[in-house]
């Protein structure tokens, strides 16, 4: 049996792809057909992918010229695969003419014509329904998102709202934005979409206001600080058919996916203990972090960051949880939460004025993962086990700020009409807020 091997991403599956595999189907007599994973489009600069890998992978399948479907998730993996399906022939379409050559130490190679006037490319920029967005708050996050949003299609910035207008037009004339809005109202009946990135406590008001406007939003972080008002905007975010996302980075980064994908299908065992902890030395005591009347404070600042790895990993049904907090002028300089769950416990570190190893380690029964600080932007981390030989490292590419990644998948539910993401459930969000709630209530809360 002559075996053929072919790679793609497939994604709106055209008759160029079609083509392609039929040409290659007839080199021989078993094809193989290697999807690219999602995580791996995005690592290789990929990310206005519309179709998400199953629904890709099931185009494939539907064309019936595939006789097996394998996944592509990391560089180099052709010449495993050459090797371990003892294939015969690598297929290819000619734009790669020359790129493969390499493999012609393992099998042969083949370039076949594609077919002209097709591609993804064309049909995206052809098809891509186009996110009129605008940006409300002129901070540093959203000095980084308005660069990072170039990466991403579909996405067009109008303009953006500040409540100072020359604060706004200092910022749209920065980042040549055609409109600097004088009123929140004005910026909606413009737009699609909106980013918020204003101060924590006007969070919850811009973002009804906009999804009462049937604009989705996406806010960043944290979304609110009390349950009941997390619950609301999400409510009415699904009763208006709009998408709602709260801005968590860490959330749609690759690395972090990955782990999260390894740890549930057990390669350390049962989960019994995750540490996370995340810091920063703020020498300024006068910035909006340390003032206790604008929700200042390391819980409010950052603990949706290691709530995150605990909720996608045990869930949001813990029993019980307490701080330890050091307090200046009303605000908490330094929190340690601990979390109990029936099979595990968890704690996390907080420090605007304390600092703190920075690392996310979960232990399980079989071993433990390690990711170095700064963990939350991860571009590498480590499995480790009793015998030593066993041991793996993972690298991932982590782009620019990162930001990108989340403003993909927010294209990506808007364009496809999915309401939430899978990276970051509304449960998950909503639990965020309720243990906010609970430190502002000082429940189970002890001062050091």
């Amino acid at each position: 049996m002559k075996k053929v091997i072919t790679y793609g991403t497939y994604d709106l599956l055209h008759q160029g792809h079609i083509n392609l595999l039929r040409r290659a189907k007839e080199l021989g007599d078993y094809l193989i057909v290697g999807v690219t994973n999602d995580n791996f489009d995005r690592e290789r600069g990929k990310l206005n992918v519309c179709n998400n890998v199953l629904e890709r992978v099931e185009a494939v399948r539907s064309t019936g010229l595939a006789d097996q479907i394998i996944i592509e998730d990391y560089f180099g993996q052709k010449i495993d695969d050459i090797q371990k399906y003892e294939v015969d022939i690598f297929a290819i379409g000619s734009d790669w003419e020359g790129k493969f050559d390499y493999l012609k130490e393992f099998c042969e190679v083949v370039y076949l014509p594609r077919t002209e006037g097709i591609s993804s490319t064309m049909l995206r920029d052809e098809q891509q329904q186009v996110v009129k967005v605008g940006i409300v708050g002129c901070g540093l996050i959203a000095q980084r998102f308005v660069p990072e949003a170039s990466f991403v299609g579909g996405v067009q910035i109008i303009g953006v709202y500040d409540i100072e207008t020359k604060v706004g037009e200092v910022f749209a004339s920065h980042h040549k934005l055609e409109h600097t809005y004088t009123s929140y109202e004005s910026l909606l009946k413009d737009v699609d979409a909106v980013y918020i990135a204003t101060p924590h406590l006007s969070h919850y008001e811009l973002t009804k206001q906009a999804l009462l406007a049937k604009k989705h939003v996406l806010c960043e972080i944290p979304l609110v600080l009390e349950e009941p008002q997390a619950r609301e905007l999400y409510d009415i975010a699904e009763k208006q058919g709009v998408v709602l996302m709260e801005a968590n980075k860490t959330a749609h980064c690759p690395a972090f996916n990955h782990l999260m994908v390894m740890i549930k299908s057990g390669v350390i065992g049962e989960v019994v203990d995750i540490e996370a902890s995340l810091s920063r030395l703020l020498p300024d005591r006068t910035r909006r972090e340390f003032d206790a009347t604008q929700a200042g404070g390391s819980m409010y600042e950052s603990a949706v960051y290691p709530l995150l790895p605990i909720f996608r990993l045990l869930g949001t049904d813990y029993k019980d949880l307490s701080f330890y907090s050091r307090m200046e002028n009303g605000v908490d300089v330094y929190t340690k939460g601990v979390m109990y769950y029936p099979t595990a416990v968890c704690s996390f570190k907080l420090g605007l004025g304390v600092k703190t190893e920075g690392n996310l380690v979960i232990s399980g029964t079989k071993g433990y993962a390690i990711v170095e600080a700064p963990w939350w932007k991860t571009d590498y981390f480590e499995l480790r086990y009793e015998d030593l030989n066993q041991n793996k490292k993972f690298f991932y590419k982590w782009d620019g700020e990162g930001l990108r990644y989340e403003i993909q998948e927010w294209m990506l539910c808007i364009l496809n009409r999915r309401f939430s993401s899978a990276r970051l459930r509304p449960h998950e969000s909503i639990a965020m807020a309720g243990v906010m709630q609970q430190f502002t209530e000082r429940k189970n809360f002890m001062e050091i």
